[in-house]
């Protein structure tokens, strides 16, 4: 029954395909005698506008890569740093993610890079792990299979290379904005207006200037890609070769996405509740969002067999909620009917994928072991308030600026560059007219097949519906974590540009306030050019002197104390040295030097966590002889301390990492509504560089300089006065 049901849906959409190409010319023909234009006059017009907009889109992402690739030379004078100067500009995580890259590059053969990688017992002191699995290093694999295939050795150096990569899809990223609000409004002014914004606001759009190898970096322009594939899917009356298209493109994109990001299941777990209220209320083809959800199926599945069996996938709740709505999809198609009864199921439908939904989620998690999200859940117990912890992770993670509500500052970003008032004007109108057709809906009016510009029904274009949702969902959830603004200003950006470069929303808005002095197809058509040229304008005047003022303007960014550092240890520690400290100076280490490390800057492994925990004690108050037995029980032979830690002065108070493990440790006594630290002993960072015993005993200082103090860790403990 379901192969049939299947071959009958295929042969319907076919159909439909066959009957919109074969109506599209008998209507162009009709409007072209009424307005006097031949057809071959239509088709020239049609292919020079196709031929601008997509010179501009192209253009649009070609210049951002560049202006990213300037900004970083200027920022870091990279051209003129050595090697290890450079190495250094990439920081915490980044510096993992890069220095993998290079040991691919190294290896002998390819395939033997992989393996290493696969089955790496050189980075983490007694640990074997998967690289490739724990850390997603697919965007590695592949910049070191295009490094090394394309002969660039010869022409280009590794890092340049990669960090080209990196800002090529960038430009991508930009082109796919561009090319989505583009096909919302019908005019590439839109796209103009949309990565204008962007780039206006890239401190709240992207993280490319601290983070260049970070996941987001290389997975979000395949989303945006899929993001403007689906909008094109969505669109009514599309004729069947663009609609293939679409449905290909979305296909490659979110595989492609799935395989660049660990957390990318998440984000289409928002996009499919988007999608699946979209069906809800029956405002978009049922046939064309189920095969979206077979989409999230097949790479879910691809996904999980080759990310090495990843479990987290199965557990996802994009799984869950894919499977659920995959069961009810014949009562679904069921309830199309405008009837009292079919409304009623419409509801008990809903009601229906969300139970399944979550009890299937929470058998799959009972029945399969997990362990990569679990520190996630516990995030999010704490973070909502119905958990408290003294847990120094936790802790950690909470005071992580990217992790709080966002700051004022943000909103008056937005706002100073116009960005906030036009996107809550625009999502207000087609909020309303949405609203609107789902009351129309429940009474039993059918859509219309075409909307024309004079009904002033915006919000019956699914994929306008669609973006609506999409970036509600997004917005709610960068109102809790000012880490997931990257994720919805770019498409705040998109649908503001969308917005007021449309006919059809001021069309909407005069149809409500019923204009009769002027002719409201008319005045909406010049608002829809004149308010964007007006913007436009006014961001050139502002805005772009500042641009190229970052552009012209030598910064410069040296760390000599780090510098020497690095070249003390590769010149004076043993090749078999452990190095111990904080994981976001361990990932340079690794990076610059090669050596062996205890810890690193992941915090998708509950092992790892409590490392950094354990080694983050060199900072508490806690004995001389508990730190040397935490360091040696992971083979460490050298303890790193940073000033900068010991002596932090952070801008709040309880959130430095001196006091998250004062807390951690129960060290913290409350007097008179103050917090006070309390220990038998002193802070360990400080007591150290006393060098007097016990701590001489264990540890013997090497090297230092104004940041950094190295101490050897004795192997035959001296308790000598």
């Amino acid at each position: 029954k379901m192969s049939s049901g299947a071959a009958d849906l295929r042969q319907r959409k076919k159909q439909n395909c066959t009957e919109s190409d074969k109506m599209a010319p008998e209507e162009r023909n009709k409007e072209n005698s009424k307005l006097g234009r031949s057809p071959k006059y239509l088709l020239i017009q049609r292919f020079a506008k196709l031929f601008f907009g997509c010179l501009a889109a192209v253009t649009s992402g070609m210049m951002y890569a560049v202006y990213l690739s300037t900004y970083h030379e200027r920022k870091f004078w990279f051209s003129s740093r050595q090697e290890l100067e450079r190495e250094i500009t990439f920081q915490g995580d980044s510096a993992i993610y890069y220095s993998f890259y290079k040991e691919l590059l190294k290896a002998p053969s390819f395939e033997r890079g992989v393996y290493e990688l696969t089955h790496n017992n050189k980075t983490i002191s007694l640990k074997t792990i998967n690289a490739v699995q724990q850390m997603t290093l697919y965007p590695e694999l592949i910049a070191s299979v295009l490094y090394q295939a394309s002969g660039s050795e010869e022409v280009i150096e590794p890092v340049y290379f990669y960090i080209g990569i990196v800002f090529g899809l960038q430009g991508i990223y930009v082109t796919a904005l561009f090319v989505t609000s583009w096909v919302m409004s019908g005019t590439w002014l839109a796209g103009m207006l949309t990565v204008a914004w962007f780039i206006i606001n890239r401190t709240d759009t992207t993280r490319i200037d601290y983070s260049i190898p970070s996941r987001e970096n290389w997975a979000l322009p395949y989303f945006a890609c899929q993001v403007a594939a689906l909008t094109g899917y969505l669109k009514k009356n599309l004729n069947c070769s663009a609609e293939k298209f679409c449905y290909l493109l979305v296909n490659a994109s979110t595989y492609t996405f799935m395989m660049m990001w660990e957390y990318s299941h998440y984000l289409l777990f928002v996009q499919a509740v988007s999608l699946f209220l979209l069906d809800s209320f029956a405002l978009a083809q049922t046939e064309k969002v189920h095969e979206v959800y077979r989409i999230y199926l097949f790479s879910l599945i691809v996904g999980y067999l080759l990310q090495f069996e990843n479990s987290a996938l199965l557990v996802s709740p994009l799984l869950s909620l894919v499977v659920a709505l995959m069961l009810s999809k014949s009562l679904q198609m069921n309830m199309k009917k405008s009837t009292f009864v079919s409304r009623l199921l419409k509801i008990m439908y809903i009601y229906l994928v969300l139970t399944v939904a979550v009890t299937l989620n929470f058998l799959l998690k009972m029945f399969i072991p997990h362990k990569e999200n679990e520190h996630l859940l516990k995030f999010i117990e704490v973070k909502l308030g119905l958990n408290t912890t003294k847990n120094f992770t936790m802790n950690w993670l909470l005071c992580q600026e990217s992790l709080q509500a966002p700051s004022q500052d943000f909103f008056l970003r937005l706002t100073q560059s116009s960005l906030l008032p036009f996107y809550i004007l625009v999502l207000i109108i087609c909020l309303f007219s949405v609203t609107q057709v789902i009351f129309r809906r429940i009474c039993g009016e059918p859509l219309k097949e075409t909307v024309k510009l004079e009904d002033g029904r915006i919000g019956e274009r699914p994929e306008i519906v669609y973006h609506v949702i999409h970036t509600i969902l997004l917005g709610c959830l960068a109102m809790c974590l000012e880490g997931m603004k990257y994720l919805w200003t770019p498409y705040v950006c998109m649908l503001a540009a969308f917005g007021v470069c449309s006919p059809e929303l001021w069309m909407t808005l005069f149809k409500w306030l019923r204009l009769k002095a002027v002719h409201p197809i008319l005045l909406a058509l010049i608002l829809s050019m004149a308010v964007p040229t007006i913007i436009g304008f006014s961001l050139w005047k502002e805005f772009f002197p500042r641009i190229m003022t970052e552009l012209t303007e030598l910064q410069e960014f040296y760390d000599p104390d780090t510098v020497e550092l690095m070249t003390w240890i590769k010149r004076q520690a043993p090749v078999a040295a452990v190095f111990a400290g904080s994981p976001q100076l361990m990932g340079v280490i690794k990076l610059c030097t090669g050596w062996m490390v205890s810890s690193l800057p992941l915090y998708n492994d509950d092992d790892l966590l409590k490392r950094n925990e354990n080694i983050y004690q060199i900072y508490s108050k806690r004995s001389a002889e508990d730190i040397y037995k935490i360091l040696t029980s992971y083979k460490a032979n050298f303890l790193v301390i940073e000033d900068s830690i010991c002596n932090e002065v952070g801008p709040v108070r309880g959130c430095r990492v001196k006091d998250l493990l004062d807390i951690a440790n129960g060290h913290v006594v409350c007097e008179e509504g103050d917090n006070y630290a309390y220990s038998k002993y002193g802070r360990f960072c400080h007591e150290i560089k006393m060098n007097y015993s016990p701590y001489v005993n264990y540890f013997t200082r090497v090297y230092w300089n104004r940041s950094y103090f190295v101490y050897k860790i004795n192997t035959v403990i001296s308790f000598q006065s």
